[in-house]
C-alpha cells in the first residue's frame, strides 16, 4: 500500500510542470507582470512569442511557457 502511495504522489509531482505549460498566455503574462512590478521594476517589457522567435532572442529573457509549449513569453528591461 505505501509504494503505492509513493507511486501516485511521483506521478504528481512529474506530471505538474506539463500542467503549468497548458496555461494561457494572456493568464500567465498577466502573473508574471504582477510579480514584476510588486518587486518595485518600472520600465520593463513583455512579449508572447512563438517558440521558433525565442531562439533568436538577443536583449531578452524567456520568463515562461504557455499554451501547451508553443509560445514563450519574453521579458526585456528598460522599455
Amino acid at each position: 500500500m505505501k509504494n503505492l502511495i509513493a507511486a501516485v504522489v511521483l506521478l504528481i509531482f512529474a506530471a505538474t510542470p506539463a500542467f503549468a505549460q497548458m496555461k494561457p498566455c494572456e493568464e500567465l503574462l498577466t502573473e508574471i507582470d504582477a510579480k514584476i512590478q510588486a518587486k518595485g521594476v518600472k520600465k520593463f517589457s513583455l512579449e508572447i512569442v512563438p517558440n521558433e522567435k525565442a531562439v533568436d532572442v538577443k536583449d531578452g529573457k524567456v520568463v515562461g511557457t504557455c499554451d501547451g509549449g508553443t509560445k514563450k513569453i519574453i521579458y526585456k528591461r528598460g522599455k
